[in-house]
């Protein structure tokens, strides 16, 4: 399976739906949706994961990239809908107490609009 992505704006925030294989095929593809979410200082980005079957070291190498990204703009990255498979890689590698997750995308939504 592949990897695609889809970007909205989503009540002043980005929303990144991504889908697929996140892996060192197409961590690149990933690297180019999410490289320009926090451009502007105070960004917010929610990436959604609903869809994602597989993530790899390269795939988290570019979500750590992101959220250091959000950090220098002094902007917020919210990661959403990660399976349970997804959620254990996370998990495992420790980025879940470094990078905030929500359920869901409407609660994602919701935290980064408060």
């Amino acid at each position: 399976m592949s990897f695609e992505h889809h970007s909205s704006d989503e009540q002043g925030s980005r929303l990144v739906q991504l889908k697929g294989r996140i892996d060192s095929a197409t961590a690149g593809a990933f690297e180019l949706a999410v490289q320009d979410l926090f451009a502007t200082p105070g960004a917010r980005a929610l990436l959604d994961f609903a869809t994602v079957d597989y993530i790899s070291s390269a795939g988290l190498r570019v979500v750590l990239m992101a959220a250091k990204r959000a950090k220098q703009a002094q902007g917020r990255l919210l990661l959403c809908g990660l399976p349970q498979h997804v959620r254990e890689v996370f998990e495992i590698s420790g980025f879940l107490k470094i990078i905030d997750s929500v359920i869901d995308r409407a609660e994602g939504l919701r935290q980064l609009n408060a």
